[in-house]
């Protein structure tokens, strides 16, 4: 079973980025903090890639900007692709199945 569940915050403000062949998604990194403080006595955060496409893009890019607390529901994905030298780069992101939004500064626009 390949199945990630996340909490954190959005790191950059979303854009939706469309393919070829007319498929939307963005790229997000999501700051989550871990659960245990380090020797130092510090909460450590990682900052983790995932890949949100069609609706869900279109939608987080609408409701959510940088800071916003998300969750997201989706599966571990690998890939490998060679860098500008010529040298082997591997890659793990999360490829999002269902985001929720957890707490939005957004402003109502007010007619």
């Amino acid at each position: 079973m390949n199945q990630v569940v996340l909490v954190g915050r959005m790191t950059s403000n979303p854009n939706v980025i469309e393919t070829e062949n007319g498929k939307k998604y963005t790229v997000i990194n999501l700051a989550v903090q871990r659960a245990f403080k380090n020797q130092d006595g510090i909460y450590e955060t990682d900052f983790i890639r995932c890949i949100l496409w069609n609706g869900i893009a279109s939608n987080t890019c609408e409701f959510c900007k940088i800071g916003d607390v998300i969750g997201i529901k989706g599966r571990l994905q690998n890939r490998i692709y060679e860098n500008n030298n010529e040298e082997t780069q591997y890659i793990t992101e999360v490829i999002a199945e269902r985001v929720t939004f957890l707490s939005s500064n957004k402003t109502k626009k007010e007619e």
